[in-house]
């Protein structure tokens, strides 16, 4: 990705992140807040995941740094 990466880019971005580093399948995954630029920044989710099966809502934090998640925060609703 570039710098002049797209909101879905992000969104693509953050599906595999969860894909790869929870096994976390997305069901759905809105943006509540896109505060990344220049491919640094926050963005801010309200998803569904599925793992095996069950799902579960989740209110998450994406840290991008040079258009890469750096971090995570989730909080279940």
């Amino acid at each position: 990705m570039t710098n002049n990466t797209t909101e879905a880019e992000l969104k693509q971005a953050a599906m595999r992140y969860l894909k790869s580093h929870y096994n976390e399948d997305t069901v759905s995954m809105d943006v509540r807040d896109n505060g990344v630029e220049d491919g640094n920044g926050v963005l801010h989710v309200d998803c569904t995941v599925s793992v095996g099966g069950s799902r579960s809502d989740w209110t998450k934090w994406f840290t991008f740094e040079n258009s890469k998640i750096t971090d995570l925060q989730a909080k279940l609703r």
